[in-house]
C-alpha cells in the first residue's frame, strides 16, 4: 500500500491508535490517585479522558476511511476529505489536552469540529480518493 490518498489515512489512523494506547497507559499510571488532575469528575480530568478517547476513535475513523471503497470521486473531494480527517484527528485530542491544561484553549474546539464536519461532507460528495 503506497502512502498516497487514503493510504495516508490508514497509516495515520494506526499511529493515532498507538498514541491513544500510550497516552492511556500514561494516564492509567495515576488513575488510582483520588486527586489526580483535580479528581475524577473535574473539568481537567474529563477533558484528558475525552482527548484519550478522541485519539482512539478518530484513529479508527481514519483507518476506516483508508480502507473504504467509495464511489468515484472528483479528485479534490477525496483529497480534501483525507486532509480534513487527519486535521481533525490531530487537532481534537490536542485541543482536549490543551483545554484540560488551560481552559482558555476551549475556544479552539471549532477547529477540529469544523475539520471533521468538512471531512464527512467531502466524503459524501465523492468518497475516498
Amino acid at each position: 500500500m503506497s502512502l498516497t490518498g487514503s493510504a495516508v489515512n490508514w497509516q495515520f489512523g494506526w499511529c493515532l491508535i498507538l498514541s491513544a494506547f500510550v497516552t492511556g497507559g500514561l494516564l492509567g499510571l495515576f488513575f488510582d490517585r483520588e486527586g489526580f488532575l483535580g479528581g475524577y469528575g473535574s473539568f481537567r480530568r474529563r477533558l484528558f479522558r475525552l482527548g484519550h478517547v478522541a485519539q482512539a476513535a478518530l484513529g479508527m475513523l481514519n483507518v476506516l476511511y483508508g480502507l473504504a471503497a467509495g464511489p468515484a470521486s472528483p479528485p479534490w473531494a477525496g483529497r480534501a476529505a483525507s486532509l480534513c480527517f487527519i486535521l481533525g484527528g490531530v487537532s481534537m485530542p490536542l485541543v482536549c489536552y490543551l483545554a484540560g491544561w488551560r481552559p482558555v484553549f476551549r475556544y479552539l474546539f471549532p477547529v477540529p469540529v469544523v475539520a471533521l464536519m468538512l471531512a464527512v461532507l467531502f466524503t459524501l460528495r465523492g468518497g475516498p480518493p
